[in-house]
């Protein structure tokens, strides 16, 4: 014989249930209707991000890098922000530094360097927002760059840029 609910309890089951599946780090906003960018050019020497459209500057996002940033990312931990033409290849909703959204570091070239130094070329390098932990918020304060080796903006700014570049968007990351 299967049980039966009142109403509150069918309300409390379903109020359960979907909070099982949600990380506690998970977050919604609403998407602003705003144009798409068709380019996104990062000078790391000038600490900006730029999202353009038919050559035409949309927005311009001041950044912090990875915590070693000149020179090309090369190894796996070398805390460098890569250098060259990549694409948006993924996208990230529960990231840990509210919203991240995935540059294709490595490409072909990078791992035959990485390869041919007999290291490994690291990856997952990122556009995000700022740390949600509350470790990692202090460990970045105050710090000019203080990523891994990604790209990252304020949290209102990653929020803009997600709406703005779909799926597949080059990257060109200048020295």
């Amino acid at each position: 014989m299967a049980p039966r609910f009142g109403r509150r309890g069918l309300l409390g089951l379903a109020a359960g249930a979907a909070c099982l599946g949600t990380p506690a780090i998970a977050r919604a906003f609403a998407l602003p209707v705003a144009p798409r960018a068709d380019h996104i050019v990062v000078s790391k020497s000038k600490r900006v991000l730029e999202l353009r459209a038919k050559g035409e500057i949309l927005k311009r996002y001041r950044i912090a890098l990875g915590f070693t940033p000149e020179g090309h990312k090369t190894a796996s931990g070398d805390g460098r922000t890569p250098e060259g033409l990549y694409w948006i290849d993924r996208r990230n909703p529960r990231s840990e530094y509210f919203l991240s959204i995935g540059i294709s570091y490595p490409n072909a070239e990078d791992e035959a360097r990485a390869r041919s130094l007999g290291v490994r070329p690291g990856g997952d390098i990122f556009i995000h927002g700022q740390p949600v932990r509350p470790r990692e918020i202090r460990a970045a304060q105050g710090k000019k760059d203080w990523t891994a080796g990604c790209i990252a903006v304020a949290n209102d700014e990653i929020e803009e840029i997600w709406a703005m570049t779909p799926l597949a968007t080059p990257i060109t990351i200048l020295a």
